[in-house]
């Protein structure tokens, strides 16, 4: 089977393209090229999409806003799957569906146009609703799925279920998504009536909050480490529980290989001057690593996904 035929006959072909640099697609603005990049816009064409290539026995990698992930300079083999855009609904009084391509600010700016609270805080959230499932997206202490009812998933053989979010095994950055290889198609969220000028407010301190303490005017992925967590790790006594925290204390903001740069704003992010390649921000990512463990004895675990061919 041509996969690629088959997807431009579903697709068109100006949404189907072979040897496709990915660095425009991702907030970093690195990484090589995919061997296929198919473009969809709803969850019928994601579907669609999936079932193609298990056909062709093709592997499937998945490219939302492109924020938390990491391209290698080689690219990826197979097929890449960019889903961006999709529908919105209120199939239920107290919810909101949106699906997996749905922008997380397309998402609260659909919940205060519809006088509804419940994901206002969020605004600002780099990706898509994918994204933000598949690793429970978290800001200011809080997670996503704290506002999630339930998920629709499609398996690698395209079968579809609805699963409640006590079956989606949300935890810290994590879900089930990552153990089984099921994608996201849509998320149910719970909401209530609200005031639209109240959650504009809330949506606003939100943003305002980013800004003061990201480094939103530079290419980055957002955070690159996890925190430490409570029972898994040990921190030295004195010190915050915040990979952040441990970085700059390492004496690492501001420290470069490359065009990658630690962020003097935030020591959790690494920014990209415009001249970095993938592999810069990974040896900068292992330097971090390996200088948080020797001055404090934490291993910092990523939070940024890797995705193509790493040396």
């Amino acid at each position: 089977m041509d996969l690629a035929a088959a997807l431009r006959q579903r697709l068109g072909r100006e949404r189907v393209r072979e040897h496709e640099p990915l660095a425009p697609f991702t907030t970093l603005r690195v990484g090589g090229p995919a061997d296929l990049l198919a473009e969809v816009r709803s969850a019928d064409e994601a579907l669609e999409v999936v079932r193609l290539a298990r056909e062709a026995s093709v592997k499937v990698s998945w490219l939302g806003g492109g924020s938390n992930l990491l391209v290698a300079d080689r690219g990826v083999r197979g097929l890449v799957v960019r889903w961006h855009g999709g529908a919105l609904s209120s199939p239920a009084p107290g919810r909101v569906r949106a699906e997996a391509g749905v922008t997380i600010n397309g998402l609260v700016r659909y919940t205060i146009g519809h006088a509804l609270a419940g994901v206002a805080e969020w605004a600002g959230t780099p990706g898509t609703v994918g994204g933000a499932v598949h690793g429970n997206a978290h800001f200011r202490g809080r997670m996503i799925s704290e506002t999630i009812v339930s998920v629709r998933v499609a398996s690698p053989d395209g079968t579809v279920v609805d699963l409640p979010e006590a079956e989606m095994e949300f935890g810290y950055d994590r879900s089930r998504l990552q153990r089984t290889g099921e994608v996201a198609l849509a998320a149910d969220f719970r909401v209530s009536a609200g005031d639209p000028a109240a959650l504009r407010d809330e949506a606003r301190r939100s943003l305002a909050f980013r800004k003061r303490t990201q480094p939103l005017d530079s290419p980055s992925a957002g955070c690159v480490f996890q925190n430490p967590e409570p029972g898994r790790d040990h921190v030295p006594d004195g010190t915050p529980w915040s990979a952040g925290a441990l970085v700059d204390r390492a004496g690492l903001k501001g420290q470069s290989i490359g065009g990658a740069r630690v962020s003097p704003t935030h020591g959790n992010f690494i920014v990209n001057d415009g001249t970095a390649t993938a592999a810069d921000i990974k040896r900068l990512i292992d330097r971090c690593r390996h200088e948080v463990r020797e001055r404090f004895g934490v291993e910092l675990r990523e939070e940024i996904v890797y995705l193509g061919d790493f040396e």
